[in-house]
């Protein structure tokens, strides 16, 4: 890996666990993140985390978009919302936070099509020692450690 992949994949992976400290300061539950690089080749990092409803939803991404342009310097290239307020994008290129309410979180379970990808120990590497999660996240975060 020559010194320029290295920076940049060290950066993604700032800028993830920056996006996950966000949600979590907005009471996010959840929260996920996966290093799906080698996966899918377009994006190094998915952050996926639930918002109770949709005014969460859009406080969490706010604030997420707040944080990494203040601590990283970097703008999403894409904002996307759904019609209903269920869900949220943020894509960032090097990184793309997906943030859902539960039903539509359950509905897509996009965490489990990218299942083989490696997941960020946020409590080591983010320091969020009391996340909450589901009894399905819980479970599928136990599997991949």
């Amino acid at each position: 890996m020559t010194d320029a992949v290295a920076e940049q994949a060290a950066f993604s992976r700032k800028c993830a666990i920056i996006a996950a400290q966000a949600a979590d300061e907005k009471k996010a539950t959840d929260i996920m993140v996966q290093q799906v690089r080698e996966l899918i080749g377009v994006t190094d990092y998915f952050v996926i985390v639930t918002a109770a409803n949709s005014r969460q939803v859009d406080a969490i991404i706010d604030e997420i978009e707040d944080k990494l342009r203040e601590d990283a310097g970097i703008k999403p290239s894409h904002r996307e919302v759904s019609p209903d307020g269920s869900w949220s994008l943020l894509d960032y290129g090097n990184i793309v936070v997906h943030v859902f309410m539960p039903e539509t979180r359950e509905y897509y379970r996009l965490e489990a099509l990218w299942n083989d990808a490696p997941t960020i120990d946020l409590a080591v590497e983010a320091g969020l020692t009391d996340l909450q999660y589901s009894d399905r996240i819980a479970k599928l975060l136990s599997q991949g450690r």
